[in-house]
């Protein structure tokens, strides 16, 4: 456990997370384009529009309110082409899954012994009910449940892992910032697959003890609340294997 803490340490971003020495990625450029709203769902296709929510970090109904939006020069039916998190993670090679959450650029990534199997985009807490940095496992899981803070809300897809706080991963909308209070938000999409990849943990019969714990996950850095989101910044993309032009 050691190891691990101070390999998340040392990556609080995916700037950070990835290595100089490293050779690049096959690499995809991308651009800004004017949005129309009129036309957009004409002008791209559905695969298409699933990789523009996951590189914009907004849900379909957000993601038709920008004016210009980040898209790829070239596309690729494979998610994992696009490099938005790290191909490997070291610390995460012997363990089976692990979920790390890197809340300065909003992305999750999900690993099987220390291989990126699944990326998305996340909305994580908002300045006053942030999202706790560090290291836990998934706890219990629930295919709909009502919010404790308004029973208006319905979270769909449920998987806990802060169990004495109530903070999950579950599907619920994605502006483009973080704006939870305090859970993990997910398109429904990557809600519905974690409910079904991520491992519960296993309780005793009398329910008060943990015999197995479940999947890992990691929570990393900060949200800068008070600065725009990153990746709407040439700069951004310009730290990752990929770029834009």
């Amino acid at each position: 456990m050691a190891g691990l803490l101070v390999a998340i340490a040392l990556a609080g971003s995916i700037a950070a997370a990835q290595d100089p020495a490293a050779p690049p990625a096959s690499r995809i450029t991308f651009r800004l384009a004017p949005l129309n709203a009129a036309t957009f769902k004409k002008q791209y296709t559905l695969s298409q529009i699933a990789i523009l929510e996951k590189l914009n970090r907004r849900d379909i109904e957000h993601l038709v309110r920008l004016k210009e939006l980040i898209v790829p020069e070239t596309w690729s039916e494979d998610e994992l082409a696009y490099g938005l998190m790290p191909a490997t993670w070291d610390w995460a090679a012997d363990r089976p899954k692990a979920i790390v959450v890197l809340q300065p650029d909003q992305l999750f990534g999900a690993y099987e012994n220390g291989k990126l199997v699944r990326w998305g985009p996340v909305s994580t807490g908002r300045k006053e009910t942030s999202t706790p940095s560090g290291t836990y496992n998934l706890t219990w899981k629930a295919k709909s449940r009502v919010s404790t803070d308004n029973d208006q809300w319905i979270l769909k897809w449920y998987f806990n892992f802060v169990n004495s706080r109530g903070v999950s991963f579950h599907q619920f909308e994605l502006p483009g910032y973080a704006a939870s209070h305090a859970c993990v938000r997910l398109l429904e999409r990557d809600a519905m697959w974690f409910y079904t990849w991520g491992e519960q943990w296993k309780l005793a019969p009398n329910g008060k003890a943990v015999l197995q714990t479940g999947t890992a996950v990691v929570v990393q850095g900060e949200y800068g609340h008070d600065k725009p989101a990153p990746w709407v910044s040439a700069d951004w993309w310009q730290g990752l294997p990929v770029q834009i032009r």
